[in-house]
């Protein structure tokens, strides 16, 4: 009776705290999807790679196998989450691991794979789906050809312009020029398709997408550049993880000074090794060093 109570309690508490997740993703959508696994180990993998904060949420049963997906779908979709969840080893009826990922699970997570056989009992009745499979192993052992690498540097690369554009304005002080171009990053932000960019630099997006978003915001909203400094320093934070993981066709620059941030520090990205500092312009214009070079 007290297992049962206890099991009881368990779910409500996971129910409660999947709502309230669910309430702070905007304009959430929960879908329910078939993931194959066996264990607590395996939950806590496939949730792990399937969340992102503010952006997606996945609750999934042990027991059943099925996994509620909760997601905001403007900024991300039910196939994007799978995929995730795929590279950390775990298959849907959408999407196959790779077998090398799979065969990395510990003993107990290495669950049939009923997804993988079905897929390839369909391949022998169509080339359509043959396609299908080849294209989906090849995303999970992400080989990239020259084109894929080039849309996903298209996408990016409006981002960091506007984002070196907004860097010049704060270097001159110019709160107007600023704000406008961070109206243009903001746009550029936004208008970035997630499909067309490499793994790992997806995942990067995912997770700063929101910060990027609010402090590109938030400096388009002011000509002050006091408070446009200060949303730009965890603005350059999100950038540099962001380029860290992008292919740059030229280098690129990780500066550092020591005086802004109330003396605590703070960093931003240069496309030029000379420095001009952009948290205090004329005053202080050579103050900083470059800390790491990106190529």
């Amino acid at each position: 009776m007290k297992k049962s109570i206890s099991k009881i309690l368990v779910a409500a508490i996971a129910l409660l705290s999947f709502t309230a997740c669910e309430s702070q993703i905007k304009e959430a959508k929960t879908e329910t999807v078939k993931i194959y696994g066996n264990c607590d180990m395996c939950k806590e993998t496939i949730e792990k790679a399937g969340n992102v904060r503010k952006l997606a949420k996945v609750d999934w049963n042990t027991d059943t196998k099925i996994a509620a997906i909760t997601y905001d779908a403007k900024q991300t979709n039910q196939d994007e989450i799978l995929k995730r969840i795929a590279l950390a080893g775990y298959d849907s009826d959408k999407f196959l691991a790779p077998d090398n990922v799979y065969s990395k699970l510990p003993e107990c997570c290495q669950y049939k794979r009923e997804a993988k056989s079905a897929l390839k009992a369909e391949v022998v009745e169509g080339s359509n789906n043959k396609a299908q499979m080849d294209n989906m192993e090849n995303h999970a052992d992400h080989s990239k050809t020259a084109k894929e690498e080039n849309q996903e540097t298209n996408q990016l690369q409006p981002v960091f312009d506007y984002y070196f554009a907004l860097k010049d304005a704060l270097v001159k002080t110019d709160g107007n020029v600023a704000s406008e171009k961070a109206k243009e990053l903001a746009k550029a932000i936004q208008a970035v398709k997630m499909n067309k960019l490499g793994t790992d630099v997806h995942l990067v997006w995912m997770k700063v997408l929101e910060d990027l978003k609010e402090d590109s915001e938030h400096i388009a909203g002011t000509k002050d550049s006091k408070h446009q400094r200060d949303h730009f320093m965890s603005l350059s934070k999100n950038m540099y993880a962001l380029i860290k993981v992008s292919k740059t066709t030229t280098p690129v620059y990780y500066q550092f000074c020591p005086m802004a941030n109330d003396g605590k520090g703070a960093n931003w990205l240069s496309k030029e090794n000379a420095i001009k500092n952009p948290y205090y312009g004329s005053q202080m214009l050579t103050c900083g060093k470059t800390v790491e070079t990106i190529q």
